[in-house]
Order: structure tokens, then sequence, then C-alpha cells
């Protein structure tokens, strides 16, 4: 296998110029990829005036990064963007693109891997690189791309042999932003940019952003309720015990659908992957969809009248009882311990 299939590029995705966690922490990833694969790892860049997140790219391991900058890229627009990737892949066939699972990701990866024949899995949790057998044919440093599927109930891990590259979108939160403790200076490739007449079929008249007010994927402690608690009004004393510890509310999928709590607070494979100090699940069940998003809390205190919930299996402290008992223990506790 040459060199130019040992490659595992990362696209940086880019708001106004701000590149997007999810992107970092695809370098992270990548970074354990391309060292499996005894190959180099690059960050692919497009925008205008992006030197600096170029070069930001170094701290997370990329060892070059290819730079399309032109005033029309400034914001993300479907066809020149794609039009862009596919070109580079056709001509330098990475062996591995990985792309955030976000609006932007999930917009262009699919767009590319039709263009370019590559192989795509959706949604991963977890990547691999391995050698495999199938259908009697031998393969080297296949990427298995993991994921949750048929609802959740069981975890499929897809390989795509047949194509010399291999793509993947990954959530925000589900794989680890690691720096390195040295950042190195990647080199720099410029690739020059000729806007073409069918880039403006589509054009942005105007954008509008809000910040969300919610922000799970940084919170230290997360108490999150499930369908268990029984109503929006019962989910307040989450609030209250959260307010105390600092923390912030979360909840299941069936709390959200249930109307109990907000969907930008839903924690799961359909919301957002958490890793908090404390994770507190107050109602839940613990099916693998809200595990998925989770499981990787440092410590995980279970509360549920129901003994044999399988949220049991994996924290680290459960209470068998009445939410709307022990949650009133705790925050008496809390408001004297935190004076």
């Amino acid at each position: 296998m040459s060199k130019k299939m040992h490659e595992v590029w990362v696209f940086i995705e880019q708001r106004a110029g701000k590149p997007a966690d999810v992107s970092f922490e695809l370098l992270s990833k990548g970074r354990k990829l391309a060292s499996e694969l005894n190959g180099i790892l690059k960050a692919v860049v497009i925008g205008h005036q992006m030197k600096k997140v170029a070069i930001e790219t170094g701290r997370f391991g990329a060892e070059e990064v290819l730079l399309i900058d032109h005033p029309t890229l400034k914001n993300y627009n479907t066809l020149p963007y794609a039009r862009i990737l596919s070109e580079l892949i056709d001509k330098h066939q990475p062996r591995i693109v990985l792309f955030g699972a976000t609006f932007i990701g999930r917009d262009l990866a699919p767009r590319v891997a039709s263009h370019t024949l590559s192989g795509m899995t959706a949604d991963c949790t977890d990547l691999q690189i391995s050698d495999v057998t199938y259908l009697r044919k031998d393969y080297s440093n296949i990427l298995l791309q993991i994921r949750p599927a048929f609802g959740g109930n069981i975890i499929a891990t897809i390989i795509t042999p047949e194509n010399p590259v291999q793509m993947a979108t990954v959530r925000e939160g589900v794989m680890e932003m690691v720096p390195l403790s040295k950042p190195i200076q990647p080199k720099i490739t410029e690739i020059p940019f000729k806007p073409e007449a069918d880039d403006q079929l589509v054009r942005i008249l105007e954008q509008y952003q809000e910040e969300s007010k919610v922000n799970l994927k940084n919170a230290s402690i997360i108490v999150s309720g499930g369908y268990g608690m029984g109503s929006k009004e019962n989910f307040q004393i989450l609030y209250e015990l959260a307010d105390i510890l600092g923390g912030e509310v979360g909840g299941s999928r069936a709390a959200v659908d249930a109307g109990f709590v907000d969907h930008a607070r839903q924690v799961g494979q359909t919301g957002v992957t958490v890793r908090p100090k404390l994770y507190i699940a107050v109602g839940i069940s613990g099916a693998i969809q809200h595990r998925a998003g989770m499981a990787e809390s440092n410590k995980i205190i279970a509360i549920n009248t129901d003994p044999e919930a399988p949220i049991f299996d994996i924290c680290h402290y459960g209470i068998v009882g009445d939410a709307m008992e022990v949650i009133p223990n705790f925050i008496d506790v809390y408001k004297h311990k935190l004076k």
C-alpha cells in the first residue's frame, strides 16, 4: 500500500472563521488512526482568512494542512465545498476521511462520498483499524465503522473493504478532544481555488445564528431525568439539585418526547454525548441509546425504582427508590455541606 493510502484526513468545519470543536475531536481520533496505519494526519481547511485555524490544527496532531482560502468560501456553501473536497480526494486518494455529523457534515459528506464512490457510515460512535476477512478474502488496515443500529438495539460494525477511500461522520462529543503536550507546526499546502458559475446556484443572502443557552457538553456535573420522573413539574426538583451542585440538567429521549424537558438537553444517541465528572441519572432505565451518550462519565449515580433497570449495570453507585423521595434528601444534604 502506498504512502498516499495511509493518509487520514479530517475536514475542519468552521462558521464565521471559528472552527467546530468536533473537528478537533476528530483530529485527536485521526491521530490514533494514522499512528495505527503508520501514516500521516492531514487537515482540510476551507474558508477565508483561515491561516490561523490551519496552524491551530497542529495542536491536535495535524502534520499537514490542505488550505483552500478564498473570499467566496467564507461561509459554507454546498456546491463549491463538495467540488473542492471531491477533486482533492480523487487526486490524492486518502485512506480515511472524517467529518463531524453536524448540519454541515451531514450535507457535505454524502455528496463527496457519492462523487468519489467512497464507502461511508454516518453517526459513528467508535472507529478502529483492523485486518478483516470478508467473503473468504483478507483485507488489511480496514476502518471499522462502529455505530448503533436498529433503533439502538444493536451495535453494528460496518466495513467498506472494496473502497480505497473510507469515510465516516461522527457526532460532537463522541471522541475525546486531546491536544498534544507539545504542538507541532503543520506544513501548510495552499491550494488555489477558481470559482465556477455553478457555485452561485445557491447563494447565502442572510444568516442568523443563536448560541445555545444550554452547555451540556462542557458541564462537569449533569443531573439527568427520564420518563420515570412522571411529569414536567417533577423535573423541577432536578433543576433545584443541579443549581445547588453548579451543574446542568439533562434528559433522556423519552423525557424529551413526553415534553418533560427541552430537546437541547437530550443526552444520548440522538442527543448530546457528554463526559462529565458526575452524572446523576434519575428515573432513567438506561437503554443503549441513552448509554451511548453518557457511559464515559467519570462517576455515575443512578436512582430508579426498578432494581433490574439496565442503568444499574454501568453506574458506580445505585439507589433503588422513588426519585421524589431520594432527591429532596440529596438537596437537603448538599445545602448544608456546600454552605
